[in-house]
Formats: structure tokens, C-alpha cells, sequence
């Protein structure tokens, strides 16, 4: 039987996945891969949208 959760708020622009390891290609002296770490710079870092949804505007008269 399914749970009601309230729907979670994902980050469009790392869809989740604020942090990611990216390799340089290059190793440290005891054999390991030096990586990078780089954060979503919309949700810093932290996977959920931070802003909500732009309210309707009326235009016209």
C-alpha cells in the first residue's frame, strides 16, 4: 500500500545530485585518483529547489 508523502522539491539543474567528483587523470603518491568536488551553483549544494515557482501576474487593464 502506497504512503503519502509529500512530493520532494528536486533541483531542475542537477536534478538531484548537488555534488559531484570529477577525476583530474592525475594520482597522489600512494596510487589514489585526486578528484574535484563540484556543487550545483543553483541549489548549492544541497539538491532541492530553493525558490518557488513565480506566482501568476495580470497584465493588461
Amino acid at each position: 500500500m502506497p504512503e503519502n508523502t509529500p512530493a520532494q522539491r528536486v533541483c531542475r539543474h542537477c536534478d538531484g545530485f548537488p555534488v559531484v567528483h570529477i577525476t583530474t587523470g592525475t594520482t597522489t603518491p600512494d596510487g589514489r585518483r585526486r578528484t574535484l568536488a563540484a556543487t550545483c551553483p543553483a541549489c548549492k549544494g544541497t539538491g532541492t529547489r530553493t525558490t518557488t515557482p513565480a506566482a501568476l501576474a495580470r497584465a493588461g487593464k
